[in-house]
């Protein structure tokens, strides 16, 4: 019986469009904020000199530094997670890089108006309190458009060097009589921190900062292998091998998409013991045993490739419920660790949104496939025809096969 047909020439032209569209993915992720400052309105009609997008939470601080008395008019602006029902602040911190001794303006809805207070943080419990510089011009308003909130106000700036300065920004999502309740404690608002240049007109991210551009590789990673790659090599496998036009050509799809899915999951997975290590005291435990449980399976799966039986071997049966079996709770617990990576990492909501919308899709598309195979299995069995379409790929060897696996 003739062997099947080189794999090579189909495997050259298949992964060309998958790098770009991972590069795409990649480029595309952290970018998606940039340059939100330049695009912003305020109803009082001001310009600042400068705007800068901050690196966590969405967002923004626009300001003009007055070198000659050492002032800088300033306007920060956030979303509350809920709305006009939370509060947004900005801080600078003469003595330290995080929350305890920021100098704080804290903007929310107060008996129905728009304020701005001041807070001296020096502990968890925020009590509106003076602060070490002085300010003036303090007003806030709220963008229903957006949801965003705004705190306008011109300071003096601390004492010291205008090109490094500590400062902190923050939301929360509730105000209870008149006092703002704590903020969330995920990754985004704990590293909210970073330097501000006044002089140059730049900003570095703290502490946290290299640790959420690593939390948001771990996640594309994870999200285009688990969480896209995996499902459609898995409907391939299911549905396009029915046809004997796909032959082998589906053998090769489903074999590259899940090797690729594996290799990137595998850096995914790396990233996310990385960051483990480095989150002392901060523990996602139900992610983290998830992602431990993916690697181990996939892992095997992969493995299992190079032990498979010939499809006329009497182990091949058991062969294919094991690996059938593997594969759909590797998808499953990859679809759900993808969700669970993203309340954590709370990005945008449209990335939230975007994700169901494509995985919606390619399970709107499992299901029509599902039913036009079951109805050329019926038309098959009616016209008296086999319903176990050819298979040509098994090591240069083929063999009728089910239509569905």
């Amino acid at each position: 019986m003739a062997s099947s047909p080189s794999p090579q020439p189909l495997l050259r032209r298949l992964p060309a469009a998958v790098p770009l569209l991972l590069l795409l993915l990649l480029l595309l992720a952290p970018a998606a904020d940039a340059l939100v400052c330049s695009s912003q309105k305020f109803s009082n009609n001001v310009l600042y000199s400068t705007c800068l997008d901050l690196p966590t939470l969405s967002a923004s601080l626009h300001f003009s530094y007055d070198a000659a008395n050492s002032s800088a008019a300033v306007a920060f602006v956030a979303a509350p997670p809920k709305g006009e029902d939370g509060w947004v602040s900005w801080a600078l911190n003469p003595t330290a890089t995080g929350m305890f001794g920021a100098q704080a303006l804290i903007a929310f809805r107060d008996a129905g108006v728009m304020t701005v207070k001041t807070y001296n943080i020096t502990s968890t419990t925020v009590r509106e309190s003076p602060i070490s510089f002085e300010t003036w011009d303090r007003t806030a308003e709220y963008n229903s458009a957006d949801g965003t909130m705004r705190i306008f106000a011109k300071i003096k700036v601390p004492a010291g060097d205008p090109t490094k300065l500590n400062q902190v920004w923050q939301v929360g999502s509730s105000v209870t009589n008149g006092v703002p309740d704590a903020h969330a404690m995920v990754a985004a608002n704990l590293g909210a921190k970073g330097t501000l240049d006044l002089v140059n007109g730049t900003t570095a991210a703290g502490g946290g900062g290299s640790r959420i551009k690593k939390k948001n590789i771990h996640g594309i990673l994870n999200a285009v292998s688990w969480g896209i790659m995996f499902p459609i090599g898995a409907i391939i496998a299911r549905y396009v091998r029915a046809f004997p036009s796909a032959d082998p050509a589906w053998f090769y799809l489903h074999a590259f998409c899940q090797t690729s899915a594996y290799a990137i999951g595998v850096a995914g997975w790396g990233t996310g013991l990385k960051l483990g290590s480095q989150s002392t005291g901060i523990q996602y435990t139900g992610h983290r045993n998830i992602g431990i449980a993916l690697f181990a399976l996939a892992t095997v799966q992969i493995f299992a490739l190079f032990l498979r039986p010939k499809k006329d071997h009497k182990y091949r049966f058991y062969w294919n419920i094991y690996h059938h079996g593997l594969g759909y709770t590797i998808l499953i617990l990859g679809i759900l660790n993808v969700f669970k990576g993203l309340d954590i990492l709370q990005p945008d909501n449209k990335w939230k949104s975007a994700y169901i919308i494509l995985i919606s899709v390619l399970g709107g598309v499992a299901v029509v496939l599902e039913l036009i195979t079951w109805i050329v299995v019926l038309k098959r069995k009616k016209s008296g025809e086999p319903t176990k379409p050819y298979d040509g790929y098994n090591n240069g060897q083929g063999r009728q096969q089910p239509l569905a696996i």
